[in-house]
Protein backbone atom coordinates (compact mmCIF):
# COMPACT_ATOMS: atom_id res chain seq x y z
CA UNK A 1 0.00 0.00 0.00
CA UNK A 2 2.67 2.42 1.10
CA UNK A 3 4.52 2.36 -2.34
CA UNK A 4 1.56 2.79 -4.94
CA UNK A 5 1.31 5.79 -2.04
CA UNK A 6 4.86 6.93 -3.25
CA UNK A 7 4.10 6.22 -6.64
CA UNK A 8 1.12 8.43 -6.88
CA UNK A 9 2.56 11.03 -5.06
CA UNK A 10 5.82 11.21 -7.33
CA UNK A 11 3.66 11.18 -10.37
CA UNK A 12 1.76 13.78 -9.37
CA UNK A 13 4.99 15.91 -8.39
CA UNK A 14 6.57 15.38 -11.32
CA UNK A 15 3.62 16.35 -13.28
CA UNK A 16 3.75 19.66 -11.58
CA UNK A 17 6.98 20.40 -12.30
CA UNK A 18 6.43 19.87 -15.81
CA UNK A 19 3.40 21.89 -15.99
CA UNK A 20 4.58 24.86 -14.03
CA UNK A 21 7.97 24.81 -16.08
CA UNK A 22 10.41 24.24 -13.18
CA UNK A 23 12.29 22.84 -15.60
CA UNK A 24 13.12 25.10 -18.37
CA UNK A 25 13.83 22.88 -20.64
CA UNK A 26 12.06 23.03 -24.18
CA UNK A 27 12.76 19.01 -25.01
CA UNK A 28 10.38 18.45 -22.21
CA UNK A 29 7.27 20.74 -22.72
CA UNK A 30 5.05 18.33 -24.31
CA UNK A 31 5.91 15.32 -22.12
CA UNK A 32 3.30 13.23 -19.85
CA UNK A 33 4.13 11.60 -16.93
CA UNK A 34 2.26 8.29 -17.15
CA UNK A 35 3.60 6.14 -14.74
CA UNK A 36 6.15 5.59 -11.77
CA UNK A 37 7.23 2.48 -10.24
CA UNK A 38 9.26 3.17 -7.00
CA UNK A 39 11.32 -0.19 -5.82
CA UNK A 40 10.60 -1.91 -2.62
CA UNK A 41 13.55 0.24 -0.66
CA UNK A 42 12.53 3.15 -2.25
CA UNK A 43 15.86 3.66 -3.15
CA UNK A 44 14.96 3.55 -6.99
CA UNK A 45 12.18 4.57 -9.32
CA UNK A 46 11.04 3.69 -13.14
CA UNK A 47 9.64 6.85 -14.48
CA UNK A 48 7.57 6.23 -18.01
CA UNK A 49 6.75 9.14 -20.01
CA UNK A 50 4.74 9.57 -23.10
CA UNK A 51 5.87 12.05 -26.19
CA UNK A 52 3.26 14.16 -27.79
CA UNK A 53 5.32 14.21 -30.97
CA UNK A 54 6.17 10.71 -32.95
CA UNK A 55 9.01 11.83 -34.22
CA UNK A 56 12.09 9.70 -32.99
CA UNK A 57 14.29 12.46 -32.64
CA UNK A 58 11.59 14.28 -30.23
CA UNK A 59 11.64 10.80 -28.36
CA UNK A 60 15.16 10.79 -28.00
CA UNK A 61 15.33 14.62 -26.59
CA UNK A 62 13.29 14.56 -24.13
CA UNK A 63 14.85 11.03 -22.93
CA UNK A 64 18.04 13.03 -23.26
CA UNK A 65 16.67 16.24 -21.67
CA UNK A 66 15.17 14.13 -18.24
CA UNK A 67 18.79 12.52 -18.46
CA UNK A 68 20.57 15.94 -17.82
CA UNK A 69 17.94 17.54 -15.34
CA UNK A 70 17.76 13.81 -13.35
CA UNK A 71 19.60 15.51 -10.40
CA UNK A 72 17.49 18.83 -10.12
CA UNK A 73 14.28 16.64 -10.78
CA UNK A 74 15.63 14.55 -7.20
CA UNK A 75 15.96 17.93 -5.78
CA UNK A 76 12.71 19.01 -6.50
CA UNK A 77 10.92 15.76 -5.23
CA UNK A 78 13.43 15.71 -2.36
CA UNK A 79 11.84 18.96 -1.15
CA UNK A 80 8.63 18.43 -2.09
CA UNK A 81 8.01 14.84 -0.18
CA UNK A 82 9.58 14.02 3.00
CA UNK A 83 10.77 10.61 2.74
CA UNK A 84 13.90 8.95 4.59
CA UNK A 85 15.46 8.69 1.16
CA UNK A 86 14.51 10.20 -2.37
CA UNK A 87 14.74 7.72 -5.11
CA UNK A 88 17.18 7.55 -7.87
CA UNK A 89 15.18 8.34 -11.63
CA UNK A 90 15.31 6.13 -14.23
CA UNK A 91 13.23 7.90 -17.43
CA UNK A 92 11.88 5.57 -19.39
CA UNK A 93 9.86 6.16 -22.77
CA UNK A 94 6.20 4.33 -23.08
CA UNK A 95 5.24 2.62 -25.85
CA UNK A 96 1.70 1.84 -24.97
CA UNK A 97 0.23 5.43 -26.32
CA UNK A 98 1.32 5.13 -29.54
CA UNK A 99 0.99 1.34 -29.45
CA UNK A 100 -3.21 1.73 -28.66
CA UNK A 101 -3.00 4.56 -31.51
CA UNK A 102 -1.69 2.02 -34.32
CA UNK A 103 -4.25 -0.41 -32.76
CA UNK A 104 -6.58 1.87 -33.64
CA UNK A 105 -5.89 2.80 -36.78
CA UNK A 106 -5.07 -0.32 -38.01
CA UNK A 107 -8.86 -1.17 -36.88
CA UNK A 108 -10.11 2.08 -38.82
CA UNK A 109 -8.29 0.58 -41.73
CA UNK A 110 -10.10 -2.54 -41.71
CA UNK A 111 -13.86 -1.41 -41.28
CA UNK A 112 -12.80 1.28 -44.21
CA UNK A 113 -12.40 -1.99 -46.16
CA UNK A 114 -15.18 -4.02 -44.99
CA UNK A 115 -17.59 -0.98 -46.13
CA UNK A 116 -16.42 -0.43 -49.47
CA UNK A 117 -18.15 -1.17 -52.39
CA UNK A 118 -17.09 -4.51 -54.00
CA UNK A 119 -16.26 -3.60 -57.80
CA UNK A 120 -13.28 -0.89 -55.95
Amino acid sequence: MRIEKVNSTIKRELGMILQYGELSDPRISFVTIMSVDTSKDLQHARVKFSVLSDDPRDIEAATQAFVDCRGLIRKLIGQRISLRYTPQFQFVYDKSIKYAADIDKALEDIKKLKSAPEGA
